[in-house]
C-alpha cells in the first residue's frame, strides 16, 4: 500500500511497548502494511512518532471470535510481531505451533528482555536491568558514583528492535530458498551482548580499559567528552585520533606539545580540568563557530527540542513537522525505492488488500 523497499511486505503486529512498536515503525517506514491487533485502551503509552504507518485493529484475542480473526490475519502475514512475556502467546492459542499450523511460511518474531529460556525469562525486567548483566552498563559513568543510565536506548532499541528487524529480515531472506518461516528470538540481554563485542574482544588484549577511570570512551579522556559553556549549555569533543587532536588544540588555544602524550592516562585529570576552564570561558554559539570547518569532531550538545534545527540536519531534511510533532525521515535511505513518511491506514481497507492478495495467490 505504501512505497520503499518492503512495500507488500505484510506484517501483524501484536501491542506491545517499546521496542515491538519501534521494530514495526522501522517496518512500516520502508513500506510495508503493518496491521496492528490492539488490546481495549491501547498499549498505555500512545505515541503519534513511533507508532505511525499502522492500521490498527482492536481486538479482544482473549475471546473465541478474538483468537479466530487473529489466526485468519494470522495465515495472510508475513511476519508476526509479538512482545510478550514466555507462554502469554501460548496460552492465548496464538503461540508458533498455531501460527506456523496455519501458515508455514511465517517469519514469527519474538521480541523480549531475557528472552524465550533461562532462569529470568518469566520474570519482569526493563532496559536497565538488561544493560546491566550484559557489563554495558557497568562502563559508563564517573568513577565512584552510581553508573549513568543511557536513556533506555542501549538496550530496547539497540540491543532489542533493532536484533528483532535484522533478524526478521533475515528469516525473510532465509525463507526465499526454504519456502519456510520460522521463529526469531530475540532477546535485548543478547542484542546488548553482541553490541559489546568491541569492548569484549579489545579488553582482553589490553587494547582499551572498561573502567570509568580510564575508559577512552566513556569520559575518562579530555579529547573526548563533554564540557560545560559559558551559557551552561555543553558542546561535545571526539579528537580520538592524533591529526584530530591536533586541530582541537590549536582551537582552544591549548599547547601543541599536548599532542606527544595524548594517551598518557596519568595527565588526563588536569588537562580535562584545564579544557573545562577554556570551554566555560564562550558561549556554545561562540565555540561552534570557532570550531566551524576544522576538523576537531566537535559538536554542540542539542537536546531533543533543538535537533532539527541544527545545519546539517536541515539540509538533509532529517526532520519533518507534522501535526505539530517533528518526525524524523525513514532511516536508511534508497537510491531507487526510496521511502516516505507513512501515513496510517484504515484497518478494514488493509484487510480486504490482504485478503484480495490471498484469493488471488490461489
Amino acid at each position: 500500500m505504501t512505497g520503499g523497499p518492503l512495500a507488500g511486505l505484510r506484517v501483524l503486529e501484536f501491542v506491545s511497548i517499546g521496542p515491538g512498536p519501534h521494530c514495526a515503525m522501522l517496518l512500516a517506514d520502508l513500506g510495508a502494511d503493518v496491521l496492528r491487533i490492539d488490546r481495549p485502551g491501547g498499549n498505555g503509552w500512545p505515541n503519534p512518532i513511533a507508532d505511525r504507518g499502522r492500521a490498527i485493529l482492536p481486538l479482544d484475542i482473549r475471546s473465541e471470535a478474538g483468537r479466530a480473526k487473529s489466526l485468519d490475519l494470522i495465515s495472510q502475514a508475513d511476519v508476526l510481531i509479538e512482545g510478550n512475556r514466555p507462554g502469554v502467546m501460548e496460552r492465548l492459542g496464538l503461540g508458533p505451533a498455531e501460527a506456523c499450523a496455519v501458515n508455514q511460511r511465517l517469519v514469527y518474531a519474538r521480541m523480549t528482555g531475557w528472552g524465550q529460556d533461562g532462569p529470568l525469562a518469566k520474570t519482569a525486567g526493563h532496559d536497565i536491568n538488561y544493560i546491566a548483566v550484559t557489563g554495558a552498563l557497568a562502563g559508563i559513568g564517573k568513577p565512584g558514583e552510581p553508573a549513568t543510565i543511557p536513556l533506555n536506548l542501549v538496550g530496547d532499541f539497540g540491543g532489542g528492535s533493532l536484533f528483532l528487524a535484522f533478524g526478521i529480515m533475515s528469516a525473510l531472506w532465509e525463507r526465499e530458498r526454504s519456502g519456510i518461516g520460522q521463529v526469531v528470538d530475540a532477546a535485548i540481554v543478547d542484542g546488548v551482548a553482541s553490541m559489546m563485542s568491541m569492548f569484549a574482544g579489545l579488553y582482553p588484549a589490553n587494547r582499551i580499559s572498561i573502567d570509568r577511570q580510564s575508559n577512552i570512551l566513556s569520559g575518562a579522556a579530555p579529547f573526548y567528552r563533554c564540557y560545560l559553556c559559558k551559557d551552561g549549555r555543553e558542546i561535545s569533543v571526539g579528537a580520538l585520533e592524533p591529526q584530530f587532536y591536533a586541530e582541537l588544540l590549536a582551537a582552544v588555544g591549548a599547547p601543541a606539545n599536548w599532542i606527544e602524550d595524548q594517551y598518557d592516562k596519568s595527565n588526563w585529570p588536569d588537562r580535562s580540568a584545564w579544557f573545562a576552564a577554556q570551554f566555560l570561558g564562550q558561549t556554545r554559539a561562540e565555540w561552534t563557530e570557532i570550531f566551524e570547518g576544522t576538523d576537531a569532531c566537535f559538536a554542540p550538545v542539542y537536546d531533543l527540542r533543538e535537533a532539527g534545527l541544527h545545519p546539517h540536519m536541515k539540509w538533509r531534511g532529517t526532520y519533518v513537522e507534522r501535526e505539530g510533532f517533528a518526525h524524523h525521515l525513514p532511516a536508511p535511505r534508497f537510491s531507487r525505492t526510496q521511502a516516505s513518511i507513512p501515513e496510517n491506514m484504515d484497518a478494514d481497507a488493509m484487510m480486504a488488500a490482504w485478503a484480495s492478495d490471498r484469493h488471488q495467490q490461489k
